[in-house]
């Protein structure tokens, strides 16, 4: 990806990343919040989406927002709006401090769920834009050799609602993206860039196994807490590899196969099944439970955590009767 990413044009798409720190307790009060922000949203010219992002590991309760839009001034139109103002007084004793927000015009920022996505953003000194750009630059070569990163954008500021500049970089896994974030090799560019900027924040965005919880034009509901999505993937991970193992594992096994090249072909294939065949079915089957749109309730996030318990043991009964 291009790092000197220019402006975006009237009719280029534009998101924002809002982030709200949510006050303990009140977890299930902002969600309500949210899916009436985003059903608002929604009766808005060049909506295209919307995607809610739970806390990760060390971030103290900060959930992060992505709001799509097929064009600034429609996005613009949307943030300046007195019915988004309502629902920020509306919702404002739920957070402990003021959301924040950036404005990235144009580009491709969150477009691809799978891995973990950082936003960083920088108040720039006055004057120092072109050594900013150069240390990103360098930066950007440095990000490149680290395990893991798999792209990085640069976001110039959007005159009248967007006065930072944000870097939206993206790595593979959190355990990547923190060794990067971590490194000594980033201390001594951030030692060396901040002679260039005044301030700068970090936000991550991602989920272990975001790439199989996409609801289409229902993405607007949110993806499912982490537990959810690992209790699905058991569910249709299990048969799968069950299913695999008598069949295509005993073939070749009876072939001779090798167990490394057994194992890498059996990997293969479970994966290729749950990615276009089982994990949409899942999706479908248990979206009353698993849109945090439609799961309001303590009632609906048991039954749907009794319902999967259910299935394991009625796969588990199945299996040990027929093996």
């Amino acid at each position: 990806m291009d790092s000197r990413a220019t402006h975006g044009s009237s009719g280029a798409g534009a998101t924002v990343v809002t982030s709200q720190k949510v006050r303990p307790g009140r977890d299930e009060d902002y969600k309500r919040w949210q899916d009436k922000t985003n059903r608002t949203a929604r009766g808005f010219d060049g909506f295209e989406g919307t995607e809610l992002y739970p806390p990760g590991p060390g971030q103290e309760n900060e959930w992060v927002v992505v709001f799509r839009f097929s064009r600034v001034d429609q996005l613009t139109t949307w943030l300046r709006s007195s019915a988004r103002q309502e629902l920020l007084d509306e919702g404002r004793p739920l957070f402990e401090a003021p959301p924040t927000q950036e404005v990235l015009s144009g580009g491709t920022p969150a477009e691809e769920p799978e891995g973990i996505t950082a936003v960083i953003s920088h108040e720039i000194r006055p004057g120092c834009e072109e050594p900013f750009l150069r240390w990103q630059e360098k930066t950007l070569k440095a990000q490149e050799k680290y395990p893991g990163f798999m792209g990085s954008e640069l976001f110039r500021p959007v005159p009248g609602i967007q006065e930072h500049w944000v870097v939206v970089f993206r790595f593979d896994s959190r355990e990547h993206l923190d060794h990067w974030l971590e490194s000594d090799t980033r201390k001594k560019l951030l030692n060396e860039g901040g002679r260039y900027f005044t301030h700068y924040d970090v936000r991550k965005i991602g989920s272990p196994f975001s790439g199989w919880f996409r609801f289409g034009e229902g993405a607007d509901q949110g993806i499912p807490p982490n537990w959810k999505q690992a209790m699905s993937v058991v569910l249709a991970l299990y048969p799968t590899v069950m299913v695999l193992n008598l069949t295509v594992g005993v073939g070749l096994d009876d072939a001779g196969v090798p167990g490394y090249a057994a194992l890498f072909i059996g990997n293969t294939l479970s994966v290729s099944i749950l990615t276009w065949v089982l994990m949409p079915l899942v999706n479908r089957a248990l979206a009353f439970w698993l849109l945090p749109g439609r799961a309001h309730t303590l009632r609906v996030h048991v039954a749907g955590a009794a319902l999967v318990a259910l299935c394991y043991g009625l796969l588990v009964l199945i299996f040990g009767l027929t093996t």
